[in-house]
């Protein structure tokens, strides 16, 4: 009796369902390596399977776009492989070796020129390939699938399965690669997401959740000039600011992205991220410690967007360095070292948002109440949000965002506090989420503030009690120079229910009598249970 033909994979139909197939892809590998690779290998294969469906959706397009001007087959054979076709662009060009239908085909292994080759090592030639023929991915991609502990037999599966997903929605917009990209940038933030939500504190290292970013982005409005962050992770912030520009129907190319990174690992996954959502940033040449070497020494930047790792203990510290125009931070701390390191690269009327923990607000130790004055007096703090609690994974210490601006306009001599500690729900039991209404309440009431058009700004800026005040310098001054929302706003105004004083006082009187009257006999019926028992 012939057997019946295995049904072909059925390809996602929605976001979501992309999204959980690839996971569960992903998951072949879990358990056969540390979770530092898995995740290189898992983002790496991600990355070949987008430039591939971006290279043969823009591939088609150029066929298509041939035969409508009349070249017969044999001529578009000869220019369907114009590099200059697919870079200019902003298509990677994919040689041969590296597309993801030789790879597929493959997926088991494959003998070349004699050559038992397995599938791992015809992906780390496909890395190779791609770096080549693409000068901007040099030194990127990771070549770590052909390693004794990566186990080939599921690699192999996982390529099959990833191949029933395509990055690249024909018919769904542009031959360009660029529906591929937003598709495959939505794959990457998610599996970012997961990535540290399962490595948990470490997790933190490369991944800022999303909310808390796009309370900088929302406020800050990046939509020009010199973007700059000083510990860029997986580079969320420029993403966000992307997505910020595509939304006001602005172009990505009007911003120019710079950024630094020490971890290795992390630095890649940003050079990757950029690479995806059509930025090209300057990381630098290769991570490196801020700190210890600036890579953008005499970059004056527009918007700085960081959140730096907090309260570190053992930093590059110099005490004769420039950026300490404040004071020199101290030794066991580097939370003032990259606020002042932030401050040195703005420009003439460039503006910051930096995310810390909240003792940086407060704290007088090791001369950080003197530095804080010294900033304030230099009218430099715009804003100050204090977020929820349990926004991050990675930390349960609480967090707020330092806003700075080095022209304030109307509003100088006076800082923003705004206190957001009640916004946000809990999306499980350790998680906690802002929503699009809590950011524009946040960023509304900033740009109400500042005098500038947005959305979602009311018509005039007003104190509300427990959420918002603007205060003066003299006012900080007076409190000592704390930074603390909550010891400027106040308290929230109690709702008025139409109940007057005294007949409530009566009613809640005769309330609590009632249950006093309820505990005595309740009690008197546990006495006479006891007494039974015994």
């Amino acid at each position: 009796m012939p057997r019946t033909p295995k049904a072909a994979p059925r390809a996602p139909s929605t976001m979501k369902e992309l999204k959980d197939t690839l996971w569960k892809a992903a998951d072949k590998l879990r358990g056969s390596m540390d979770a530092s690779q898995y995740k290189d290998v898992i983002l790496g294969l991600v990355f070949l399977k987008y430039v591939s469906d971006a290279f043969d959706e823009r591939r088609g397009g150029i066929r298509a776009e041939l035969a409508a001007d009349g070249y017969d087959g044999e001529q578009i054979a000869d220019l369907i492989d114009d590099t200059d076709e697919y870079t200019g662009r902003g298509v990677f060009w994919v040689p041969a070796n590296a597309r993801w239908g030789f790879l597929a085909e493959n997926a088991k292994g494959a003998t070349i020129d004699s050559l038992e080759k397995s599938i791992g090592l015809l992906i780390d030639e496909a890395m190779d390939a791609v770096m080549q023929s693409n000068p901007q991915l040099s030194g990127t991609l990771p070549r770590i699938f052909n390693r004794d502990n990566v186990d080939q037999r599921r690699l192999g599966e996982l390529v099959d399965l990833f191949n029933s997903a395509r990055f690249a929605a024909q018919g769904q917009g542009g031959s360009d690669g660029r529906r591929a990209r937003d598709l495959l940038g939505e794959v990457y933030e998610y599996f970012l997401e997961k990535f540290a939500a399962a490595e948990g504190k470490r997790g933190g290292e490369f991944y800022t959740p999303a909310g808390v970013v796009r309370v900088l982005v929302e406020l800050l409005q990046p939509t020009h000039g010199r973007v700059y962050d000083p510990c860029c992770g997986s580079g969320g912030m420029f993403v966000q600011a992307e997505k910020f520009i595509d939304a006001h129907h602005g172009e990505g190319s009007d911003i120019s992205v710079y950024g630094q990174e020490l971890n290795e690992r992390t630095w890649r996954m940003a050079k990757m991220n950029l690479a995806i959502h059509g930025l090209s940033g300057n990381l630098g040449p290769r991570w490196g410690d801020t700190f210890a070497r600036d890579l953008h020494p005499d970059l004056q930047a527009d918007f700085v967007m960081a959140n730096p790792p907090f309260n570190i203990k053992d930093w590059a510290r110099n005490e004769e360095d420039p950026r300490w125009r404040f004071g020199v931070p101290p030794a066991n701390n580097a939370n003032y070292a990259w606020i002042q390191h932030i401050l040195s690269k703005l420009a003439p009327g460039g503006q910051a948002g930096v995310v810390m923990a909240n003792g940086s607000m407060s704290s007088n130790s090791g001369g950080e109440g003197k530095i804080r004055a010294e900033i304030v007096e230099a009218d430099l703090v715009s804003c100050m949000v204090a977020l929820p609690a349990q926004l991050f994974r990675s930390t349960g210490i609480p967090v707020c965002v330092w806003f700075f601006a080095k022209d304030k306009g109307a509003r100088a001599g006076e800082v923003l506090f705004i206190d957001a500690r009640n916004l946000g729900h809990m999306v499980d039991r350790a998680e906690r989420a802002l929503s699009d209404e809590d950011i524009a309440k946040i960023a509304g009431t900033f740009h109400a503030w500042r005098g500038v058009e947005s959305d979602a700004a009311p018509d005039q800026y007003a104190d509300v009690p427990g959420f918002c005040y603007s205060a003066t310098l003299a006012e900080i001054k007076a409190a000592d120079y704390a930074l603390t929302p909550g010891r400027y706003v106040g308290a929230a105004e109690a709702e008025d229910d139409g109940e007057p004083i005294e007949g409530k006082l009566a009613r809640l009187r005769t309330e609590l009598e009632a249950q006093f009257v309820e505990s005595a006999r309740l009690a008197a019926v546990v006495r006479e249970q006891l007494e039974r028992v015994s």
